[in-house]
Formats: structure tokens, C-alpha cells, sequence
């Protein structure tokens, strides 16, 4: 076979590989026009490649990010280095959709890109060639793992009766608001308070009726609470929240709200109709406190001093009346 010969098989090869080849190909000269367009790229776009040769990319795709784009094409041909595109940084350049039958969820082709300069014989680079994968397995894969674990991860700060955070997860939340107030002095307080006559409920209507009152208390109080509040079951029928950038005296200004709304609510239960009210305790952040578990003492003093003054209503912890 002669050298003439073998160089045509080679090219021919080539040729043969980068139409069947299952990832994208496109050569652009420095004007962004389309110089190659792959088997890939027209079975997913629907373009013939003879249709879109010396077209500009731009011009054909007025969905591409151009500025962007062209800020990364131009780093190839200046810096004379290769250019990658995650999906995780963008899930697609170009819009083609997902036929996969695996990830048939998907809406669309994920896609990893690389960028490539391609040199003249005399070494200039006149051509940037774009490699596109598709990469929709992958994503998908990762996607639905990440969504698993913050699933598991919500559920594992989450108690399933309320929806609120469980009280480790809660404990948690108080620590940290403890340490800022420590660092920045704001101000913060801890309400804890519990349903009165709990046992009442349980012992005359079920423990099926109790779960349903902690559950209703639990709703009123995710209505109330600001963005930045956290809130938990802190064990059986008592809850807690810890108010940020809030001193005791707008905490108690919330306190009653709350204790208003669980008194002037009630919930029915197969034929009765129920009605409950909550004693609340409130220790605001001062600087006698020297760690979280005596602001959470204190609370609790105040929530105690709450039952004794007959229940249903508020009390901002003090000292003198601990003693």
C-alpha cells in the first residue's frame, strides 16, 4: 500500500470516528463560525452539519450565554490553554434533550464541555474546538444522592411528630446562640413553655388526642415564628425557642401573643371539641450566665414559676423569685 494511500485510510478513519464518536464535536474559527459539526451534534440538534458550516454559533444559538461563552473562548485562543465547563457550574450549553431511557427524568442533557485551541502548521491558533459529554447519568446520580442525604439529614434534626427540630438538633441551635450573643453581645432569649393539663388530655380522650394537641400547639407555633427563630420539641408536651436579636421584654411581647392564639384556638377530636392552654417561661442572655446550660436552668425556673402562678400565662425569669 502506498504512503498516499495509507494517509487517505488514516483520514478516513477519522473522519468515521469523529461523525460516529458519542460525544459532541464542534470546530469554530476565530469569529465564532462553524467550521465542524459532528454525527452527536446534529442527531441531538436536528442540524445537518452541511446546513451549519460557516454559520456563526452565535447566530444559530441565541439561547447561549454569549458573553459568558465568548470570555471563555477567547481565554483559549489568547492563553493558548484548554477551557472545561462543568455541569455543576452550568447544566447545559446547549439545549438538547434527555434520551436516555436511565435518567428519563431529566429534562435535558447535562453536560460537561471542554474547550480546546487548535494550532495552524505554523502554530497559530486559528480554531477552538468544543468537546461536549454527556454527562445526564452522572448528574442525575449525584442530584438524587445529594437529595437523599439532605433528606436524611433533616429527618435526623427533625422530630416527627411536630416538624420541628428534635430537641438534640435544638440544643444545638441554643449552643450557637449562646456562643454569638458570647462573641457580639446581641441580645437573646430562650422561651420554653409546655401544655397545661397535659396528662388530663391523655388519661380522658388517648394518647392519640395528645399527640393531635401537641401537634396543633406545634402548628400555632410555626406560624410565629420569624426566619430566624428556632424552634423544638424539647420533650413530650414542652417546647422551646430560642428568639435572636430579641431581649425579654419583646419575648414576652411574643410569649403572650402565642399564648393567645393556642388559648383562643381549639381542635376537634372524633366527637369533642378541644381546648388547652400553655405556661411559658423566658430567660433572657445576661452577663451572670457563664454557659447554655444555665440559660436553659433559668428558662426552666421561669416555665416552674409560670405553674405556680396558676398557670396559662407568661414569666420573664428572676432571680429573686428563683430563690
Amino acid at each position: 500500500m502506498s504512503y498516499d494511500q495509507s494517509a487517505m485510510n488514516e483520514l478516513h478513519w477519522l473522519i468515521d470516528m469523529v461523525q460516529t464518536i458519542e460525544v459532541g464535536l464542534v470546530v469554530l474559527d476565530r469569529d465564532y463560525n462553524i467550521q465542524l459539526w459532528n454525527g452527536f451534534m446534529e442527531n441531538h440538534s436536528g442540524i445537518s452539519p452541511n446546513s451549519i458550516k460557516g454559520k456563526n454559533l452565535f447566530d444559530q444559538f441565541d439561547y447561549l450565554p454569549a458573553t459568558w461563552l465568548q470570555q471563555k473562548m477567547e481565554s483559549v485562543f489568547l492563553l493558548k490553554n484548554r477551557a472545561f465547563i462543568s455541569w455543576e457550574q452550568r447544566p447545559y450549553v446547549f439545549k438538547f434533550g434527555n434520551y436516555r431511557p436511565i435518567t428519563g427524568r431529566a429534562d435535558f442533557m447535562y453536560q460537561n464541555v471542554t474547550l480546546l485551541p487548535l494550532s495552524s502548521l505554523t502554530g497559530q491558533i486559528t480554531h477552538i474546538s468544543m468537546i461536549i459529554y454527556d454527562v445526564t447519568d452522572v448528574a442525575i446520580n449525584k442530584l438524587q444522592l445529594k437529595a437523599a442525604n439532605e433528606r436524611l439529614e433533616h429527618l435526623s434534626q427533625t422530630d416527627g411528630l411536630t416538624q420541628l427540630h428534635n430537641r438534640r438538633h435544638w440544643q444545638l441551635c441554643m449552643q450557637k446562640e449562646f456562643d454569638r450573643h458570647a462573641r457580639y453581645g446581641e441580645p437573646t432569649t430562650l422561651v420554653m413553655f409546655d401544655i397545661d393539663h397535659f396528662k388530663r388530655i391523655n388519661d380522658t380522650y388517648g394518647h392519640i388526642a395528645g399527640d393531635k394537641v401537641i401537634q396543633h400547639v406545634s402548628h400555632i407555633l410555626r406560624q410565629s415564628l420569624r426566619d430566624t427563630d428556632c424552634a423544638g420539641r424539647y420533650g413530650g408536651e414542652e417546647f422551646s425557642v430560642v428568639l435572636s436579636n430579641t431581649n425579654a421584654e419583646a419575648a414576652l411581647h411574643f410569649a403572650d401573643r402565642l399564648r393567645e392564639k393556642i388559648e383562643a384556638s381549639e381542635l376537634r377530636f372524633e366527637s369533642a371539641i378541644l381546648k388547652v392552654t400553655v405556661s411559658i417561661g423566658i430567660c433572657g442572655i445576661d452577663e451572670h450566665l457563664s454557659n447554655s446550660a444555665q440559660w436553659l436552668a433559668q428558662a426552666d425556673s421561669a416555665l416552674y414559676q409560670a405553674k405556680q402562678q396558676g398557670r396559662n400565662c407568661c414569666v420573664i425569669f428572676s432571680s429573686d423569685e428563683a430563690e
